[in-house]
């Protein structure tokens, strides 16, 4: 998701979990269950206007910030869904806004699909970045540094689902001839799965070393990206 920064006015893209729900997309503020509200959802508070990448498709939506009733209905349906959000507001003391995008009309913001691909890419290039930099000079992950991690690892989870169930067949249905090239791309979807499993599992390990997964990662996530945009952009 792509927020106007309340203060600064820049564009900022973050990488979150989502929900379907019927015509709109829901989101939570969780940030790991800090005591502060994430930089995102200032944003869209000053800014509720947003741009959604969800691995298919790019639009713009509008944000509202549920309230009572249909906040905690919503909230809890998405426990049910996921017990890790009851953990996240059980650490702190701040109740976690539910947020829901819905999609305004008309075509996607921003430019191309091929543009909006690239953007989202170097976000992901961007944290892996900022996660490596930082475990390489400490030795351990930060708390706000194991939130953003996680947050990383989440983002790119449904980014690669969205891809796989939406992005892909459409290029195949369109153009055949890159059946192929989509089979290698969902087979690296696939490694990188269990590259990501891991570093999830060891980021929860206090005193873990998480450098070596963190590159392994980006090896395999840079060549992927890589040949990811050299196939696919110019079908976009």
């Amino acid at each position: 998701m792509t927020t106007t920064g309340a203060r600064s006015g820049q564009q900022r893209t973050v990488l979150l979990a989502y929900y379907p729900d019927g015509e709109r997309v829901l989101i939570i503020g969780s940030a790991g269950g800090s005591p502060k509200h994430p930089d995102w959802y200032h944003n869209l508070l000053a800014h509720p206007e947003v741009t959604v990448e969800d691995g298919a498709f790019t639009y713009t939506a509008t944000a509202v910030v549920l309230q009572g009733a249909e906040r905690d209905d919503v909230f809890a349906r998405l426990v049910e869904a996921d017990s890790g959000w009851g953990d996240y507001q059980q650490h702190t003391t701040r109740t976690l806004p539910v947020v829901a995008l819905t999609r305004q009309p008309g075509p996607p913001p921003g430019g191309s699909l091929a543009e909006m691909l690239i953007t989202i890419h170097n976000a992901f290039r961007r944290e892996l970045s900022l996660v490596r930099n930082e475990v390489a000079a400490s030795g351990t992950l930060g708390a706000q540094l194991r939130i953003n991690c996680l947050t990383m690892c989440q983002g790119l989870h449904y980014h690669h689902t969205g891809e796989s169930t939406g992005l892909f067949p459409a290029l195949v249905a369109q153009h055949p001839e890159l059946t192929e090239v989509v089979g290698v791309l969902q087979k690296e979807h696939d490694q990188i799965a269990v590259v990501l499993a891991e570093l999830e599992r060891l980021v929860e390990v206090s005193g873990a070393d998480v450098l070596p997964q963190v590159d392994e990662l980006i090896g395999q996530l840079t060549a992927h990206l890589d040949r990811e945009e050299a196939e696919l952009l110019p079908y976009l």
